[in-house]
């Protein structure tokens, strides 16, 4: 089972990323995307949710506090969520993040966050000082373990021996841009670190904005708020990456946005992928990949593909 490095967190194999709810999914298709998520996750795993304070201004922390309030499942669930920039000036100081940290605590009615983590570096701010306050939110028992997302490796080398050197909580984990046409920035660096240093990564942006379901091509016109950053991976690598995604999926009878996500999750560092969907039709595309099992012939053709 997948399970975050030096943490007691076993999570299931798709991270359901919370980006979506109160944004293109109003509180009753968010509440339906979540009973389609947990009945789909396999009994010893614990369903996996991200969301942060910047999405929708908190709303989406409010409709995931409000769902498992009312079907009192908190316990079963593991929560991640991002103390983010917003219009903070120093977003990561010790200040912002205990009132962000309450926020969040207050938004999705619990009493601890699982997977705590600092959204975007802020370089304003003493790295000792981010690290000292989450380490504060440790000890309270207000946060399980902190977490980094869009750190550069030597910032988040920087941050790992810094919080080594004060004896104080470290990040367990990261949350970088990765998938199958977006791979260069996380394997030439990231990796190296994140291996090295024990940490677990989940993957954000894991179908490339929506452009590995397979529906964004050239020519052709797509309703969603997603098109113009999918539009971007149109092109002749893009089509040798869908071609082979619908090869692989053929071959199993799931759909390519399946593949890409299994693809990942086998990536070496990979914990679990993050992904959403704005409808439980769309969920039901990508659950699959939870009992997908790739030849290694297969993951040769998407590495290549997509190199």
């Amino acid at each position: 089972m997948p399970q975050i490095p030096g943490t007691d967190l076993t999570v299931s194999d798709l991270c359901l990323g919370g980006n979506v709810f109160g944004w293109t999914a109003d509180e009753p298709t968010s509440s339906a995307l979540l009973d389609r998520f947990v009945d789909a996750t396999p009994g010893p795993q614990a369903p996996f949710v991200d969301t942060a304070e910047s999405y929708g201004k908190g709303r989406s922390e409010e409709i995931l506090g409000g769902w498992m309030a009312a079907r009192g499942i908190r316990d079963r669930v593991v929560v991640a969520t991002k103390a983010s920039p917003l219009d903070k000036e120093h977003p990561l100081s010790a200040a912002e993040i205990r009132t962000a940290a309450e926020g969040s605590l207050r938004r999705l009615r619990t009493d601890r966050i699982d997977l705590y983590y600092a959204h975007y570096d802020d370089e304003s701010t003493p790295l000792e000082e981010t690290l000292q306050a989450f380490d504060e939110l440790v000890q309270a028992g207000k946060v399980r373990y902190a977490a980094a997302s869009n750190y550069s490796a030597a910032r988040l080398t920087e941050a790992l021996d810094t919080a080594e050197r004060l004896g104080v909580t470290r990040y367990a984990a990261l949350q970088p841009h990765y998938n199958l046409m977006e791979r260069p920035a996380y394997e030439a660096e990231l990796r190296d670190v994140v291996a090295a240093r024990d940490l677990g990564v989940l993957p954000y942006f894991a179908l490339a904005r929506g452009f590995l379901t397979g529906k964004y091509r050239a020519g052709e016109q797509v309703d969603s708020p997603r098109a113009k950053g999918a539009a971007a991976y149109v092109g002749e690598r893009g089509d040798r990456v869908l071609a082979a995604l619908q090869e692989v999926a053929q071959a199993h009878g799931v759909t390519g946005a399946a593949v890409a996500l299994r693809w990942l999750a086998d990536q070496p560092t990979v914990v679990a992928p993050i992904a959403s969907g704005r409808s439980v039709d769309q969920l039901a595309d990508l659950l699959p990949m939870q009992d997908l099992v790739l030849s290694d012939e297969q993951r040769r053709l998407l590495d290549e593909a997509s190199s």
